[in-house]
């Protein structure tokens, strides 16, 4: 541990004396589809409710290996032309889905007031590396061609996700300044990214057992994953970042990923990209997921939000 307490926050660690008090096998023991359902069930528990919306409705992407499943949230019933949020959910590229992002996705929607498209890549161990990446760059592609099956004519992109979502919005964001798609990434916004394959970092020894996310649960996942050494999609922090939009990355002090993203950022200040960084202080890896068992968090995501709407209104003032 580090030499100094480091700050928790007084729910935090109510949240985390209960999940790790929590009998039985851990999602890391059992096999993958068993960590799936253990995981829809925590959202029921501890995330906030999905609320009120004026679009939810479910849409088939045509993808590399065949239909990639999407959500579309929106706060209004009628959206003219406009940037949409594309969401690429964590859970280690095994365990998530567009279920337990849900009420991250529908909040983001209605404090963003633009159309959030939540991604349902293929996972992992079934679908190893690159599947999720490919996945989701051709699903960003097709939403930015504003097809008719999506209802909306999208004329820029943001880019997020969340930890392992984290990782595919850097990597997507990288294909497209790279080989761009019908319109621009606007801006991106990872959330606690997965940046390397690097594990030797003080966050990793510091959080790494009772911070939710663990050692052993990032072994499961890395596993499962299986990512290549000297790939971009998997470690993008290794790879140049000029040319890529202003970006916002926020990341937990509490997390074992956490030096890995203040990696990224300072990554991308040496690169000339504009970007804004937010820590949550006090607060741990997943903390999206967990509004309702983690109070503190709405302000977070608030907090994440109003960010992410001033550097969003910035640029396309300058277009």
């Amino acid at each position: 541990m580090t030499e100094t307490t480091p700050l928790v926050r007084p729910d935090v660690a109510l949240f985390l004396q209960f999940l790790n008090a929590v009998p039985g096998p851990k999602f890391w023991e059992v096999a993958a589809d068993e960590a799936r359902a253990m995981t829809s069930a925590m959202r029921d528990v501890a995330d906030a409710p999905v609320g009120e919306l004026a679009v939810l409705r479910d849409i088939d992407i045509p993808g590399p290996a065949g239909t990639i499943p999407a959500r579309v949230y929106d706060s209004r019933a009628d959206r003219g032309p406009g940037p949409v949020m594309v969401f690429y959910h964590g859970g280690g590229f095994v365990i998530g889905s567009l279920y337990t992002y849900e009420p991250y996705c529908a909040e983001v929607a209605r404090l963003l007031d633009l159309p959030v498209i939540s991604i349902d890549y293929r996972l992992s161990p079934e679908y190893p590396f690159p599947a999720p990446a490919e996945d989701c760059e051709a699903a960003t592609r097709w939403i930015a061609s504003s097809p008719a099956e999506l209802g909306l004519t999208v004329t820029g992109l943001i880019t997020s996700g969340d930890s392992a979502g984290g990782n595919l919005t850097i990597v997507t964001t990288m294909a497209l300044r790279d080989k761009p798609a019908a319109v621009p990434v606007l801006v991106q916004f990872p959330i606690y990214p997965v940046v390397t394959l690097d594990s030797d970092w003080p966050s990793m020894r510091d959080f790494s057992n009772g911070y939710l996310l663990t050692e052993e649960a990032m072994t499961y996942f890395g596993q499962g994953h299986a990512a290549v050494a000297g790939d971009y999609r998997s470690e993008p922090l290794n790879f140049p970042q000029e040319g890529m939009p202003p970006s916002l990355v926020t990341t937990a002090s509490l997390d074992p990923l956490r030096d890995q993203g203040l990696a990224y950022v300072e990554k991308l200040k040496q690169t000339g990209v504009h970007v804004q960084h937010i820590s949550a202080d006090g607060n741990i890896h997943g903390h999206i997921n967990i509004r309702q068992a983690i109070p503190s968090v709405q302000a977070d995501v608030e907090g994440y939000i109003k960010a992410l709407k001033s550097m969003l209104a910035k640029v396309m003032s300058a277009t």
